[in-house]
């Protein structure tokens, strides 16, 4: 997670000092970059002191440690094409608008989603997807239906994977989970009851518990040996799981993709699958 979404996730719990100064950040980047903990401290109205200490309540040693990441951060930003507008759709926008904003939201969402999780720790859920015997995937409501797509995805690659879109199945396939298999959890807002219940029933069997959630401090997350994370701009009442949907996509696409890199005869078993539905398709 970069300082970025780090303190953007943050910002509604901080002391209103702290806001002052992660607002500032947030807003002007460049700017910060170029000021001294003295200086960013006269810009926003608060103490030197308080910016060292609003810089270790981040888990950095001191305000040049943040200010080097702040930098990073911003150097390794994602950003829409020009012209394609990010926001929130109104009710009185016209088509353009709506295609354009949808366009926006979705980008920005995968976009970020990527940039968030670094490769680290998509290396150890690769790894750990690679090594199970058995791979169980929960999730309720829109995240049920991209487990349901991860699932397809895996069983071509010759995978035992288990799913099912009854959360009272999911919970007694976890049952009969051991040390050797991998749950993998999907929940934008990571406190799903369903989903919590089926992770604590999975490490209760010894599994190791990848998690798919939002950034913000969750259960499901604080529960999970591996952690992955989605953004999604759905701040305001929405119609459908649009852009968390599109953020956990991006994901097991992902995990997908490296998956066939790593597996020696994948490409084995996706031709036979191919041919399989070619027989189908010619009668």
């Amino acid at each position: 997670m970069s300082v970025l979404q780090m303190i953007s996730v943050r910002l509604t719990d901080m002391a209103p000092a702290d806001q002052q100064i992660g607002e500032f950040i947030l807003e002007r980047p460049e700017q910060v970059a170029k000021l001294s903990s003295a200086a960013l401290a006269q810009e926003t109205g608060r103490s030197q002191s308080s910016v060292v200490k609003f810089s270790q309540k981040l888990g950095f040693a001191g305000y040049q440690e943040l200010k080097r990441a702040v930098i990073e951060a911003k150097a390794q930003e994602w950003r829409v094409p020009a012209g394609v507008i990010h926001g929130s759709i109104e009710k009185d926008d016209g088509y353009l608008t709506i295609l354009q904003k949808l366009i926006g939201s979705k980008l920005q969402s995968m976009q970020q989603t990527v940039a968030v999780n670094n490769e680290d720790d998509i290396g150890k859920a690769l790894s750990a997807l690679d090594a199970a015997r058995r791979i169980h995937l929960a999730g309720v409501g829109a995240s049920s239906l991209v487990a349901r797509d991860f699932s397809y995805k895996m069983m071509k690659l010759g995978r035992n994977v288990l799913h099912n879109d009854d959360s009272h199945i999911q919970m007694a396939n976890a049952s009969t989970l051991s040390s050797e298999d991998v749950l993998v959890a999907f929940s934008q807002s990571g406190a799903s009851i369903e989903t919590l219940r089926i992770a604590e029933a999975a490490k209760e069997r010894g599994a190791l518990v990848i998690s798919v959630t939002g950034l913000k401090e969750n259960k499901l997350a604080s529960n999970a040996d591996i952690n992955l994370y989605t953004v999604a701009d759905e701040e305001k009442v929405r119609s459908s799981s649009i852009t968390s949907r599109d953020a956990q996509l991006i994901l097991t696409d992902l995990l997908f993709i490296l998956l066939i890199q790593k597996q020696s005869d994948a490409y084995d078993y996706i031709r036979n699958s191919e041919h399989a539905v070619t027989t189908l398709k010619n009668g």
